[in-house]
């Protein structure tokens, strides 16, 4: 099955331009592919399953990295600010991944149609972590293979994908990992709470972050809220905020919509010395070598 795979992933790759990741007729699902190891990078995770095909990666959400390989996926419940690095890579054996948007409506759908539907793990429905780690040997991977298969016929796709991707949720649903997976789907729980309370930090993230604000949109005290806030993102929400700010304002600077100035106002900052000591703290070097930096590696190379 894994060699089967890493064939159907490679020769749709290697029918495409430009550089992974390449967006698919699959709505939702996208293909990586990389012949070298890549320094890390920093950008806004959606909730995915993210599955090694071939090669190792780490992705990085606040103070938890968790490295994943071939037969492997992260799979990862909310959106969060994230930072990830390709470490298992080679012109011979290239790094392959396939990112599958998972939709929390269709895993409540499937969840709901279950005989016995795991509940929530113990001790409750309090938010756990948001990302783990988890094996996809068998029907995952085959899943995984059937959805490669029907790139080939694009006609096929808005027939037979959404059954596949209710097979995807069932077997996520029912394997080691279906309580935590399980949580996200309770409306009522304090885990689903927590994200809508994230969504809305999300949506006004430019704004003064006020806890007890996000904890009432949870219905929890402040303090449960804090603590539950980072079981879920292993950050605070002060942290998570800061991190979308120095995402959008350096997605600003690199499409040249503004300078360091302008971007640290228009995303919320009162200072631009403190935007500029936290972006190098975050990123590595200061805001005007970094966009630099990263226009020119996204020039094309002579040939």
């Amino acid at each position: 099955m894994r060699d089967e795979l890493v064939q159907a992933v490679t020769r749709y790759a290697d029918r495409q331009t430009g550089s992974s990741p390449f967006m698919t007729a699959i709505d939702g699902l996208a293909i990586l592919r990389t012949d070298y190891q890549k320094p890390p990078s920093h950008f806004l995770h959606k909730p995915a399953l993210c599955l090694v095909v071939q090669g190792g990666k780490w992705t990085a959400f606040g103070t938890k990295r968790f490295h994943y390989r071939a037969g492997q996926a992260l799979v990862v419940s909310v959106e969060m600010p994230a930072s990830g690095s390709v470490f298992e890579a080679s012109a011979d054996k290239p790094f392959l991944g396939i990112v599958l948007s998972l939709d929390h409506g269709i895993m409540r759908e499937v969840w709901e149609g279950l005989d016995a539907p795991p509940g929530p793990p113990p001790g409750g429905v309090g938010a756990g972590p948001g990302v783990f780690v988890i094996d996809t040997e068998g029907p995952l991977a085959d899943c995984a293979l059937r959805a490669m298969r029907l790139l080939d016929t694009p006609k096929a796709i808005p027939v037979l994908y959404p059954a596949l991707m209710r097979e995807i949720c069932y077997w996520l649903l029912t394997g080691p990992q279906g309580a935590a997976i399980a949580r996200m789907t309770f409306t009522s729980s304090h885990a689903q709470r927590v994200i809508d309370a994230i969504r809305l930090l999300r949506e006004r993230f430019r704004q003064a972050v006020r806890v007890d604000e996000l904890a009432a949109e949870a219905r929890l005290s402040p303090s449960a809220f804090h603590r539950q806030f980072k079981a879920l993102t292993a950050m605070t929400p002060l942290q998570y905020q800061k991190q979308l700010r120095l995402l959008e304002a350096r997605r600003l600077m690199v499409s040249g919509l503004a300078n360091a100035e302008t971007a640290a106002f228009q995303v919320g900052y009162e200072s631009a010395s403190q935007f500029s000591r936290e972006y190098a703290r975050m990123f590595g070097i200061p805001p005007r070598r970094d966009v630099e930096s990263l226009r020119r590696a996204a020039q094309p190379t002579a040939a």
